[in-house]
């Protein structure tokens, strides 16, 4: 007689056997595939769950039907498509269609855009332009704590909700994880419209956990927006332990708010499946003559491509003068590995900043194998030391530049939704290069830290053993 053992042992063998036939057939890059199959076939059911819960490949699946799409954009975005007298820059021309070909991402002309290098400057301006509204808030968020700065910005919100104000939340579900559900019930019984954008809760947790909404973006009125790397917790305000947080948002006023505005609309019906594409949400915008042409470029694991990231690619293999970045964490795919280094070979000017101590001491250790790699081909890497570096920017050549909340890791790239601005023009470039040069006079580089250049072996072991995980941080 067959033993439980035996059965359980046999009906195991089949489910590892089918699950490295589905990665075989997903067709990634063969170091991928192989990576996987290794794992799955030689650690024993973690290394299924892992799968499961890290390696499940949704970029093929649809969770927007194309007819939705075109409601949720194209119908409401398409009288801004020819725009009076648009002039796109010349050398960024196929940059700009790239975005619109691949997901609809108009440029918009005549923006205003205001810089906010810390919670100081950014939370109060936000309260203020809250306290303006008069039609709709709306605010799509990694984390919305319920500490004191949470509970002082969902007060606003509910003030505005009993005013007769439309406003509309979605947070992120595992972002959220140590959040109170009460926080979020009290705001919706006040009249705040509030959903959690992919909730995962068993027995459907599997993969959702790995696929997770990273944007941070407000939108009051549709004619004021922000844009950046700032989630709601006091942390962003007060650092995290001695150390001060340093990070970046953009407000936009102008047309440039509409890309905004849809953006947040396509993700809210992504968790609420309710329709919106009212005109009121697009009323008529200022004209800045700014000569500040801006894009909001969204990017997600459902998405065909990574669009994100072959924007970095694109601008980083067609700068001339210089490249400068700022990321709090550093994992790069092959793709922006290999931009960069190219980059750098050919003399173009290749400068990243990253914090000195990060948040994430397993990111640190991962990161800095590639950090080094970067070096050796050139890069200038320095590490900020006036506190942790969470901004998110690239700025090039004096004419293009961008933030959000991609960092350069593959999570961003790959598994996370993202939301970056790109904004063409000498302005604003100009500021946040001058923004990028000040960090760096607060940094060492990396080449001046003998210790993090030339580790003892041992360590050199342990972050190479760490590397093999960053698909996972």
């Amino acid at each position: 007689m067959v033993s439980w053992n035996v059965i359980l042992f046999s009906v195991y063998q089949v489910i590892v056997i089918l699950a490295i036939i589905h990665v075989i057939m997903d067709n990634r890059q063969p170091a991928k595939t192989m990576a996987w199959a290794l794992v799955i076939w030689f650690v024993p059911v973690v290394g299924l769950v892992f799968y499961l819960f890290f390696g499940l490949n949704t970029r093929k699946e649809k969770f927007i039907s194309q007819r939705s799409m075109d409601q949720l954009s194209k119908r409401s975005m398409l009288e801004f498509v020819e725009q009076k007298n648009l002039q796109l820059p010349a050398e960024h021309r196929q940059l700009i269609d790239l975005f619109v070909n691949e997901n609809f991402s108009l440029p918009f002309k005549d923006n205003h855009v205001e810089i906010y290098e810390d919670g100081y400057a950014f939370f109060p301006a936000l309260l203020a332009e809250i306290s303006k509204a008069k039609s709709h808030i709306h605010i799509d968020m990694y984390i919305f704590s319920d500490d004191p700065l949470g509970m002082l910005l969902s007060d606003a919100l509910i003030d505005k909700a009993r005013q007769g104000v439309e406003v509309k939340l979605i947070y992120d579900d595992v972002g959220c994880w140590n959040v109170s559900h009460s926080f979020f019930e009290r705001m919706r019984d006040e009249g705040v419209e509030v959903v959690p954008f992919l909730p995962v809760r068993f027995p459907s947790f599997t993969s959702k956990v790995n696929y997770r909404n990273h944007r941070k973006l407000i939108v009051i009125d549709g004619s004021v927006g922000f844009v950046g790397g700032m989630n709601v917790a006091l942390r962003y305000v007060k650092g995290t332990g001695t150390q001060p947080w340093r990070d970046t948002m953009l407000k936009v006023e102008g047309t440039g708010v509409y890309g905004i505005q849809r953006a947040f609309l396509i993700d809210w019906y992504f968790c609420d499946r309710t329709m919106i594409s009212d005109r009121k949400y697009y009323p008529p915008a200022r004209h800045y003559d700014t000569g500040v042409l801006v894009q909001t470029v969204t990017s997600g694991p459902v998405a065909p491509y990574p669009e994100i990231m072959q924007g970095y690619v694109r601008i980083i293999l067609s700068a001339k003068r210089y490249v400068y970045i700022e990321t709090p964490y550093f994992l790069p795919t092959e793709p922006v590995l290999f931009a960069l280094k190219t980059a750098s070979i050919a003399g173009v000017d290749v400068r990243i900043i990253v914090p000195y101590r990060s948040d994430a001491k397993w990111v640190e250790w991962a990161s800095r194998s590639y950090l080094r790699e970067v070096v050796e081909s050139g890069v200038t890497v320095m590490l900020y030391q006036a506190g942790f570096l969470h901004s998110k920017l690239l700025v090039c050549d004096d004419s293009i530049s961008s933030c959000g909340s991609t960092n350069v890791d593959i999570r961003s790239f790959e598994n996370n939704f993202e939301s970056n601005i790109f904004l063409y023009g000498e302005s604003t470039a100009s500021m946040l290069r001058d923004m990028f040069l000040a960090d760096e006079r607060q940094s060492v580089r990396l080449q001046d830290k003998p210790e993090r250049m030339h580790p003892k072996f041992l360590k050199r072991l342990w972050e190479s053993m760490v590397r093999m995980m960053s698909p996972l941080m």
